[in-house]
This record gives structure tokens, sequence and C-alpha cells, in this order.
């Protein structure tokens, strides 16, 4: 591929993020054209960030963890009478607690008790930490009692399977999401920078959740096709990579049983554990090959 045909180009975005992407040269123009005139009023840089810097770069490596529904939303509830509400909770503080053990993440959770938090809140808490990747903890539940195993999901315009499609319909049914907006640039080059940031931000999260499926196979069962996508609401934060983490069904006997065991909810965290390491391995190395 030519040097006339695309090129690299950083572009900078929102509030300090960048992503790097080869850009068509038949936008070269209008990006030129249309992109803000230099000020002189010196650029004042909010606290922590730096002004070339990307999710796959951004130091200290945040985790923003989500454990799934809370408060007044029970979620799931198990043929036992348990509630996915505190298995997701109980989960994501013992993946807490092993991500910030290996001293190399900051670890942040949407809710930290019994709570009710709206999906929009905790996708715009993520985007206002600045997070790395975000990674929602849940157990489902569904009509038939024999489905069991983890799935991992990823946002996509069209579900991959009906029972995805039903799930996201589940999970999305309390909330709405408004998408966050760009300020200041024109509508063009709003319309190729989402654009270009979303692609970025779909490679991160089908490869956390590539990692995430590779790692959690060692820790239990797993659905048929564990990889899956679907609109799910709390994934749509379009410069995060952002994965939902299905652990099991609470609908399922043994799924519930085993969800209930500390010691299983530490393999399940552990797996998480080192695929999260694994993303960040990988992303460091394509920082490097990138230069």
């Amino acid at each position: 591929m030519s040097e006339e045909t695309f090129f690299p180009r950083r572009v900078l975005i929102g509030h300090g993020l960048l992503a790097s992407f080869l850009l068509p040269a038949a936008l070269r123009g209008r990006l030129a054209e249309a992109a803000p005139r230099p000020s002189a009023e010196p650029v004042v840089q909010g606290p922590g960030r730096k002004p070339f810097e990307s999710f796959a770069t951004r130091a200290p490596r945040l985790v923003v963890l989500d454990p799934g529904h809370g408060g007044k939303d029970p979620g799931a509830i198990g043929v036992s009478g348990t509630y996915e509400k505190h298995v997701a909770l109980a989960a994501a503080l013992e993946l807490k607690r092993q991500l910030e053990a290996t001293g190399r993440y900051r670890v942040e959770l949407t809710r930290k008790r019994d709570l009710f938090i709206p999906l929009e809140s905790r996708v715009a808490y993520a985007q206002a930490q600045r997070a790395s990747v975000f990674v929602s903890l849940h157990a489902d539940a569904v009509p038939d009692h024999s489905v069991r195993g983890a799935s991992v999901y990823t946002l996509a315009a069209h579900a991959s399977d009906a029972q995805t499609a039903a799930l996201a319909a589940r999970e999305n049914a309390a909330d709405r999401f408004a998408g966050p907006q760009f300020r200041g640039l024109r509508p063009e080059v709003v319309q190729i920078l989402a654009s270009l940031v979303r692609r970025e931000t779909r490679i991160g999260s089908a490869r956390l959740s590539h990692s995430l499926v590779a790692s959690l196979n060692h820790a239990g069962p797993l659905l048929p096709n564990p990889e899956r996508h679907a609109g799910f609401v709390v994934l749509k934060a379009a410069d995060i990579p952002s994965v939902l983490v299905e652990m099991g069904f609470m609908s399922n006997r043994q799924d519930e049983a085993i969800l209930q065991r500390q010691e299983h909810r530490k393999q399940v965290a552990a797996a998480m554990r080192r695929a999260i390491e694994a993303y960040f391995a990988t992303a460091d190395h394509l920082a490097h090959m990138a230069g």
C-alpha cells in the first residue's frame, strides 16, 4: 500500500485521548481544513493527562470493573435463590484484589456495595476515570436450565445469535445510553474521528475478549461459541475496550452452586487476571512495534 494512499496519523480528540490510525489520503485535506486553528493561549492538560496518549498506553493502567446489577435490581435469580448482583460483586472484589496484588494496575469498581447504578452512569464513570479497559461481570439466567458455562461479549450493532440478543435485551431493559459528544469540532471531523476511535476500540475489545475466553477455558465450562456480541448498553464507551463476562448461569444448578463457592470465584478471577495481563502485554508489544 503506497504512501500516497494511506499514511500514519495521530489524532487528538476529546479529553486528551490519542488514537493511532491509518487515514485515507483523501481525508487529509478535510482534516487540515476543518481542524481548529492554533490558539495563542497555551493548552493546559488536566491532571494526569498527557497530550499524546491512547488507551493502549495510558499509565498507570486503570482497570474498571463493573459488578452487574445491584440495589433494587437483583439481576438473575438462581434456582436456589442466589442473586446475580451478589455473585457479580464478590467476583469483582476478588478480581480487584488479584490485579492490585501484581502491583501493575489500578482498579476501580462502578459499585462497591449493594447499590443500583444506572447503565449510563457506569459507562460515564469509566470514561471519567479514563479507564484502559472496562470489564462488566454477570451471571445470566435462561429458561433452559440445562444451559451452563461462561461466555464473553463485545459490542455490535447486531447480535451474534438469538440467545445473545435476548441477553442484551434483558441487560439493557432498565436503562438507556446517551453517547459522549465531541465539542468544538466541525461535524465532518467529528464523524471521521468517532468512526476511527470506535474502530480502534472494537479491535481492542475483540483482543480482550479472545484473551478472556482462552483463559476462562481453564477455569470451567464455556458456552459453545463463547465469543459473542450484541448491542449491550454498558459496553458503549466509544473510547474504552469493553467486554461483558457471563461467568455462568444462575438458572443452572451446577453453575449456581460453583459460583456460590469462594474457591471457584478465585479461579475465575485468576483466569480473568491472566487474560487482562496478556491483553496489556500484547498492547505493549504492538505499541513498541509501532514505534
